[in-house]
């Protein structure tokens, strides 16, 4: 691991300043992400500002949303009363997550800033235009068992990490973030980025930008809400295929669907496409094969994850079962 500076901050403004003072620096919370890039030589900042002394854990009402501080911990979250009654697919995702170990420790903030688990990513001397622009894509005609398959480009098919960064997408949170220009709101299903020819640029975050946090809109669809989670192993893995669905049903009919993706995509991915399917019509499976037809219908294979579009079909619909069995 290379040397570095470290500093700790005890208000937003401290932070921000402490960082805009050393290009390159980094924000560290729980440490469970950027730690281990680092360990990897993937990352190698000349400055890390701890933020763990800023007032940022609250689990919050205000007004008709639910306000996450960015160093609120996974495990309280999903322990929170407000999010079990409110959110439950928030809860199951983050219960999901990881091990309770690594939950105790990484923040909310940190977890939805975490970078992909892609192999070729994560070995300095592989070819990988996200950790190395312009030196290719290794899974591309590669190990890509666990790559995505919407949401890619030439130039990159890294997976997105994070379990609860979609079910925080099926809901449309907003994401809150302070810097030197003054705050920000970014609805989520806007914040992350697609890799196109710029697979490096994640986020729409600008340089020394910090989160603060994740607000959630108190919709009656979430109550009606579930995360299913496909993976290898079950425990600490990350998902083959995972489904954030949340349903508003009266009189036997669907009035609202929120359907986002995890596990087979660049980003976490909204399907719009399957919501417009949903609504209006009769829960049952006939509908919801169809739901899940037009949620991957834009899906490419790469040969060895070729596996993972019928595997995400089924995934949405056993969800989509769940919700509204409960």
């Amino acid at each position: 691991m290379n040397n570095f500076n470290y500093v700790e901050a005890d208000s937003p403004s401290a932070a921000l300043a402490a960082a805009a003072g050393d290009a390159g620096a980094r924000f560290i919370a729980g440490g469970t992400n950027i730690l281990d890039l680092m360990k990897d030589a993937v990352e190698a900042p000349p400055l890390l500002v701890d933020i763990n002394a800023l007032p940022l854990r609250d689990v919050e009402l205000r007004g008709e949303m639910l306000l996450v501080g960015a160093l609120a911990r996974m495990n309280d979250v999903a322990a929170h009363p407000l999010v079990r009654e409110h959110f439950p697919l928030v809860a199951v995702a983050l219960e999901q997550s990881a091990s309770p170990q690594l939950r105790n420790m990484a923040s909310i903030g940190g977890n939805i800033l975490q970078r992909t688990r892609c192999p070729y990513f994560r070995d300095p001397v592989t070819p990988c235009n996200k950790r190395n622009p312009g030196s290719g894509c290794g899974a591309i005609g590669g190990d890509n068992r666990r790559q995505a398959i919407l949401g890619t480009s030439e130039q990159c098919i890294a997976t997105h990490a994070s379990d609860v960064a979609v079910a925080f997408t099926a809901l449309g949170a907003t994401v809150h973030v302070t810097g030197k220009s003054g705050n920000r709101d970014i609805p989520i299903r806007e914040f992350y980025r697609l890799p196109g020819d710029t697979p490096q640029v994640e986020t729409a975050l600008e340089d020394g930008e910090l989160i603060t946090g994740i607000s959630l809109p108190l919709l009656p669809t979430a109550r009606r809400s579930t995360y299913v989670k496909v993976r290898d192993r079950a425990q600490f893995d990350f998902a083959l295929a995972s489904a954030a669905v949340a349903l508003d049903i009266a009189g036997g009919t669907i009035r609202d669907a929120r359907i986002a993706l995890g596990g087979i995509a660049t980003v976490p991915w909204h399907s719009p496409q399957a919501e417009r399917v949903l609504t209006g019509e009769r829960p049952g499976r006939d509908v919801f094969e169809r739901a899940a037809d037009a949620a991957l219908a834009g899906a490419r294979g790469y040969g060895q994850n070729d596996f993972k579009i019928v595997l995400a079909k089924r995934t949405l619909v056993r969800a989509l079962e769940i919700v509204t069995e409960g």
